[in-house]
């Protein structure tokens, strides 16, 4: 399993990430061609080597054409950006929940809502690039698994749209809870709230080096301050043995997760009865809800006045998809009216892992709670497919993946 541990003992920032990703051997073509996916203008990209003291690194940097100007964007303006772009579906939801996860953070300081914060500085078209393009290098490169350790925040205080707040930032020190970290002896702002978001959404785990984890690729990305120790962050690209889901269990998790407990979310729930649409087109109509980010999607069957067939399309998702969901609703169905009502989820810490069978490989879905495994459910389709490839029973693929579950 190919993994990445940064190391942040000069901080961790967007650009930073982005250029360390670079260094490891991300193709600029392709991320050029990525961030020209993305409909935002009034920038160029700035890549080049450079040395911090002594380190060779690749830096990485948005220069905008009107220096200073950033538009003031809500979280939905930034996600009808992201969902617009020829992106992967993957890329698309991981860059939306780290803006979300930052959307959360500066609506607690602010006290306000998500729905009505603006982003100042990471609502710019440099914090989009930043954090879409982080998310787009891992998955070009790989990368499966993301580990962090040894992160340093700075001190001291920093200007910004809100006035002169200290170091860490209040939205950071919210992205940080959970995770470890220390201020160090450096008076500037290292680890930015960029950088923190992509940590708390990406990061499996903080601390030491995973056990097991063989480090093949070393690569640097720089930052913008010249100091007394190297202003980069490490990224060690490597290989992480592939987990048996007993040993998980025997474990409880994985040494290098993070258990948060239970997560909570405001949601939106919207619906709709249906009783004059052509039942072919809730296929598609489900494809496109979930390709904009909708956590889930489903039809219920009712019968209508005259005693007429009937479904019910129910449709669970943030707060920032509600035009788009409402707006692909309108347009792909009969229907002429939405009603929704908010929800508050909760929900158990969830990941994926991979286990070995006779045939090949499985993923795994794993559920946690409290620091406990409650639930662990084997890949239909990986078991379908070696069942095929191998001519065994489906069944058995399933037993058998089911039996090393427990």
């Amino acid at each position: 399993m190919k993994a990445i541990y940064l190391s942040g003992f000069s901080g961790v920032s967007g650009n930073m990430f982005v250029g360390a990703l670079l260094d490891a051997g991300l193709s600029e073509e392709a991320f050029r061609g990525m961030v020209a996916a993305l409909p935002v203008s009034g920038y160029q990209l700035n890549i080049k080597k450079v040395p911090k003291c002594g380190i060779g690194a690749t830096y990485f940097d948005v220069e905008l054409d009107r220096a200073g100007h950033q538009p003031h964007r809500h979280l939905a303006d930034i996600v009808k950006i992201i969902t617009a772009a020829k992106l992967s579906d993957s890329v698309k939801a991981r860059s939306i929940a780290v803006f979300t996860k930052l959307a959360e953070a500066e609506a607690k300081v602010h006290g306000t809502t998500v729905e009505k914060i603006h982003f100042h500085e990471v609502g710019g078209v440099d914090a989009v690039i930043d954090i879409v393009g982080t998310v787009f290098g891992l998955e070009t490169l790989g990368v499966e698994k993301v580990y962090a350790g040894n992160l340093r925040t700075g001190h001291g205080f920093i200007k910004c749209a809100h006035g002169t707040l200290p170091i860490p930032a209040p939205a950071t020190v919210e992205l940080l809870a959970g995770i470890p970290y220390t201020h160090g002896d450096v008076e500037k702002e290292l680890l930015t709230p960029t950088g923190a978001a992509l940590l708390a959404v990406l990061c499996a785990g903080f601390g030491d080096r995973p056990t097991g984890f063989i480090s093949e690729k070393i690569a640097y990305g720089a930052g913008g301050w010249d100091l007394d120790i190297p202003n980069v962050v490490r990224a060690e690209i490597g290989s992480l043995p592939l987990p048996s889901v007993v040993a998980l269990q025997e474990q409880g998790l994985s040494r290098c997760a993070r258990v948060q407990g239970l997560e909570k979310t405001d949601l939106l729930v919207l619906e709709t009865n249906i009783d004059d649409c052509n039942p072919q087109i809730f296929d598609y109509v489900m494809e496109r809800l979930f390709e904009i980010g909708a956590l889930d999607v489903w039809l219920t069957p009712i019968q209508m006045k005259k005693n007429r067939p009937a479904v019910t399309l129910s449709v669970l998702a943030s707060v920032a998809l509600q035009d788009e969901v409402e707006k692909i609703i309108f347009a792909e169905t009969t229907t002429i009216g939405i009603r929704r009502y908010s929800v508050r989820r909760t929900a158990a810490e969830r990941r994926e892992e991979t286990v070995e069978t006779p045939w090949g490989f499985v993923r795994v879905k794993i559920s946690s709670l409290n620091g406990a495994i409650c639930s662990v459910t084997p890949e239909y389709d990986d078991c379908r497919k070696l069942a095929e490839t191998h001519n065994v029973p489906l069944k058995e693929v399933l037993s058998v993946s089911q039996n090393l579950s427990r």
